[in-house]
């Protein structure tokens, strides 16, 4: 049927109608089922002579089988011409074997439709098997394919093996190779002689060791994937700031400063701090003792701060000196765990200043038994203030 209603289009290519190709409102109008066509095709090999008209069945296929939208189907359709359904339909069907969802499917397809003309059999499967016998689960190949499926165009052979194997002798773990290509696929895709190796030899050559280069390499593999003189640049600047390349810091403040966005960040905090009452040193000093702190979010800086020094009266230069409070939950830690103490404070059953430190650093059983459970004859209702459920005011 696909085959009559296709043949009686007639040139010059159909219009697009309310910004959808012809064929899509002559498929509807006329009650046929896209998917049925679809289905029936992938038993009939189909010869579509009119190049728009392969457009309008590619798309359809792709909003219908791949879970693309119209306006995103068009486009990709572009890239993509099928003379038959048994390979993209084969490609589908080996990616949910191997635990992709639909909307994993949807998202990779839009990103790189060409790969439903992959060989199943012969390009894709090797790979994901590569990746598998390496300790990739499917959960975690499908979430990472998903973000970037363009490994999937690389060579086996020629570029993702060498890279594992390059990987594999800096990490000396397959674990430790899968914590990195879960953090960007880029360590795959990109040279290693070219951005890899120059740039570990050049933080061998300043004593930086072994267990620190495969942290960065690990946890934070854009920070090292550089070009050299921009990532040399970058590591003789935080040398002037007085980090000793020798401790797991240095790296971490690598990565803090490293391309291009962490930089624009770490601008952008600063002028946050500022504005904070922070001077230059106490900035490079919360630097110092949670590199991190410099690329937090502008929002997150100014809520925490405004909770702790308007709120529960901290000093704000004191934070510099604990920066780590910042990365934490503001309603889920900072709120409760100051909420019982400005409770304390209140009834006078703390005396002088409590350090940030004691408040917001412990874990949970340990706050709990010096400020909760300590005082429950005296406060009731205590642990029903750091569950949320009373108001520190109404006690």
């Amino acid at each position: 049927m696909l085959s009559i209603i296709c043949c009686s289009i007639s040139y010059p290519p159909p219009v697009h109608i309310w910004g959808y190709p012809a064929v899509f409102r002559l498929l509807r109008f006329s009650g046929f089922s896209l998917r049925t066509a679809i289905s029936a095709s992938a038993l009939t090999p189909i010869t579509v002579e009119n190049p728009s008209d392969k457009d309008s069945f590619a798309a359809s296929y792709l909003i219908n089988s791949c879970g693309l939208s119209p306006e995103t189907a068009i486009s990709a359709s572009q890239k993509v011409h099928f003379k038959t359904l048994d390979q993209p339909n084969s490609v589908l069907a080996l990616l949910t074997s191997h635990g992709f969802t639909k909307t994993q499917i949807a998202k990779l397809i839009r990103k790189r439709p060409v790969l439903l003309l992959a060989d199943p059999e012969k390009t894709l499967l090797p790979k994901l098997q590569f990746f598998q016998s390496i300790g990739v689960s499917n959960a975690d190949l499908a979430r990472t394919l998903a973000k970037d499926p363009t490994i999937l165009t690389r060579s086996l052979e020629k570029q993702i093996i060498p890279t594992y194997n390059f990987l594999k002798s800096v990490l000396q773990s397959d674990e430790k190779v899968v914590a990195s290509l879960k953090r960007t696929t880029w360590v795959f895709l990109e040279d290693y002689n070219k951005y890899l190796t120059p740039n570990i030899a050049f933080l061998r050559d300043i004593g930086v060791p072994e267990s620190c280069i495969k942290l960065l390499l690990t946890h934070f593999p854009e920070a090292i994937m550089q070009k050299q003189d921009q990532f040399c640049e970058t590591v003789n600047e935080i040398k002037e700031m007085g980090f000793d390349p020798s401790k797991s810091m240095f790296v971490l403040a690598v990565h803090a400063l490293s391309g291009k966005g962490n930089r624009s960040i770490w601008d952008r905090c600063y002028v946050e701090y500022g504005k904070w009452g922070w001077s230059k040193d106490d900035i490079l000093l919360a630097f110092a003792k949670h590199p991190n702190c410099m690329i937090l979010s502008e929002k997150k800086i100014s809520r925490a701060m405004d909770f702790l020094v308007n709120k529960m009266g901290w000093e704000s230069r004191m934070i510099s000196r604990c920066p780590g409070v910042l990365f934490f939950s503001l309603e889920k830690r900072i709120i409760p765990r100051c909420s019982v103490v400005h409770v304390l404070l209140l009834k006078g059953l703390l005396k002088g200043n409590v350090s940030l430190s004691t408040v917001l650093l412990p874990v949970e059983k340990y706050f709990l038994e010096k400020f909760v459970t300590k005082y429950e004859e005296e406060v009731p209702q205590l642990f029903s203030v750091y569950e949320g459920k009373v108001d520190a005011l109404e006690i």
